[in-house]
């Protein structure tokens, strides 16, 4: 049993801690690696597109610019909406026979390149010319050597196949459709980015003083709540909450990385939307027991006496009615949470069953000594730098940055990661951080904690405190380079384990106490001492 379990939990640990980034989940053109000549140099840049069809709103789309062409303003007042027109032919390939003067041009893909396209929109009078792409996608409007001495004066954009095919399908009912373009900018940093450090933050230290904050005699109870009573095959003085909790070794930290690895591929390579609903399934599951736990913890501090009343359930036998109540509460908010996945405000019960289920996970996963954490945040630090910022060279893309936000996804996204809403980008999107950004320091502080209650020690002489502060100058300085680096995805451990693990070997150095962190922790409480091995 006690191996199933540990099995069972470091499967959880995989899963959850495969995701260990902080990003920005949003529309990007990046563009790198695109070539840049003279007259050919402009930044690749998103712009929206109003429109409006016989005088009525229709809302935006998203389009992107070229390296060449005029710059868009940066707001909607500096421009003014114009008729849009097809070009004639439609490639736009040639001047064209319809009148374009002083309107937008809209041409598609066609064979002839951007350049040409824009030479000959601009002879006709266009005052800005419109590519609708062949795919979903926004491609890089580049030049080549041999184009020198270009003179494009207009505003070149191109837009992705689905809203061509919205604009064309009124322009071809008769309809009178006007555009209007502009570029906002992005402001260099988010106000979202304080709320996720709060979040992060909050989780980690609710984590690691859950069982001062909802008391001693929760343990892990919620898991013997939904089965049959059976006082019988409870061993006379055992502990239950022993049984319960799992301390990781030195092998389950070098396999998480290799276990890790092997996930985010697959992911990489096979993100269909099947692969997205197992692990929303997964994730879901793990929400549930994780809601459960913390809202059975919080009930039972305030009301003490609400588990005792039990009912007698087919299959299940005498179960308490606060568990049975909760878990009908937890499935339901999983439930609607999966269906309304997409909506604006999904974000809300994805992160709420994220918090949930990282608290429970860091009441039932510890680590049992320094030595163990070192090899864990170690092993997890080399991977996130490694899928992060070093397997680009290798797959061209970030895999981390790539699987978290789902970009192979077809709409879908991984849900191993808590998101906020971007307040004050006009382009709107997500940060992100992944969970094992929160679990693998927490399993740290939340040793931190456990050694300093075993051995009497108080804020200032502790670790724990020291720690949090640590862990929140780490998430602090994953912003910071998130800011530096114009918003590429960042692998927060990076910046997490030197501010966790390091702050944990100087203190222990200078106070004298390394060696009592490294072999043992601490003896003399019981809840130091490993109850079962993953």
């Amino acid at each position: 049993m006690a191996s199933l379990k540990g099995i069972l939990l470091l499967l959880a640990l995989i899963i959850a801690g495969s995701i260990s980034v902080s990003a920005a989940d949003d529309t990007r053109m990046d563009g790198a690696g695109s070539p840049k000549y003279p007259n050919c140099s402009n930044d690749f840049q998103l712009v929206k597109v109003n429109y409006w069809v016989d005088g009525v709103d229709q809302g935006s789309i998203t389009a992107g610019t070229a390296r060449f062409g005029a710059l868009l303003p940066a707001s909607a007042e500096q421009t003014s909406r114009l008729p849009a027109v097809f070009t004639d032919p439609l490639s736009g390939c040639s001047a064209s026979l319809s009148k374009l003067n002083q309107s937008v041009a809209l041409c598609t893909r066609g064979d002839c390149t951007y350049i040409a396209k824009a030479e000959a929109v601009q002879t006709s009078g266009a005052a800005a010319l419109i590519i609708i792409h062949d795919r979903e996608e926004l491609p890089e409007m580049v030049c080549s050597e041999d184009d020198t001495g270009l003179n494009i004066t207009i505003p070149v954009v191109s837009i992705m196949k689905s809203d061509g095919d919205t604009i064309n399908k009124s322009m071809t009912t008769g309809k009178r459709v006007e555009l209007l373009l502009y570029s906002p900018q992005r402001p260099p940093i988010d106000y979202s980015v304080i709320f996720v450090w709060l979040i992060a933050v909050g989780t980690v230290v609710a984590a690691s003083l859950w069982s001062d904050l909802v008391g001693c005699q929760q343990k892990i109870e919620h898991y013997s709540e939904m089965s049959p009573k059976n006082s019988a095959a409870v061993s006379p003085g055992k502990n239950d909450s022993e049984d319960e909790v799992v301390d990781i070794s030195v092998k389950t930290a070098v396999l998480f990385v290799f276990s890790a690895s092997a996930l985010l591929l697959l992911l990489f390579f096979f993100m269909e939307t099947w692969f997205i609903w197992i692990l929303i399934v997964l994730f879901c599951t793990g929400g549930v027991e994780g809601m459960h736990y913390c809202i059975s913890g919080i009930l039972l501090r305030l009301c003490c006496s609400c588990g005792r009343k039990t009912v007698k359930m087919p299959f299940l036998g005498e179960v308490s009615i606060l568990s049975l109540l909760v878990s009908v509460f937890c499935v339901a908010f999983a439930v609607f949470w999966a269906v309304e996945r997409r909506s604006d405000y999904a974000w809300i019960g994805q992160d709420v069953l994220g918090i949930c289920f990282m608290i429970s996970v860091l009441q039932i996963v510890r680590l049992p000594n320094v030595k163990v954490a070192t090899a864990l945040l170690c092993c997890a630090f080399v991977y996130d730098i490694f899928w992060v910022f070093l397997s680009p060279y290798i797959f061209h893309r970030s895999v981390m940055v790539t699987v978290a936000r789902g970009d192979d996804a077809g709409g879908e996204a991984i849900p191993m990661v808590l998101r906020f809403p971007r307040l004050m980008d006009p382009w709107g999107g997500y940060d992100m951080l992944g969970f094992g950004d929160i679990i693998f320091p927490g399993l740290l502080l939340s040793f931190s904690r456990r050694f300093d209650k075993a051995n009497k020690k108080g804020s200032a002489s502790g670790y724990f405190l020291w720690l949090a502060i640590g862990y929140g100058l780490g998430m602090f300085l994953t912003y910071v380079g998130l800011y530096l680096m114009d918003g590429q995805g960042q692998p927060a451990l990076l910046y997490l384990v030197p501010c966790t693990l390091g702050t944990t070997v100087v203190l222990g150095l200078i106070r004298g106490e390394l060696k009592d962190l490294w072999g043992r922790g601490s003896d003399s409480e019981s809840a130091m001492k490993p109850s079962g091995e993953a």
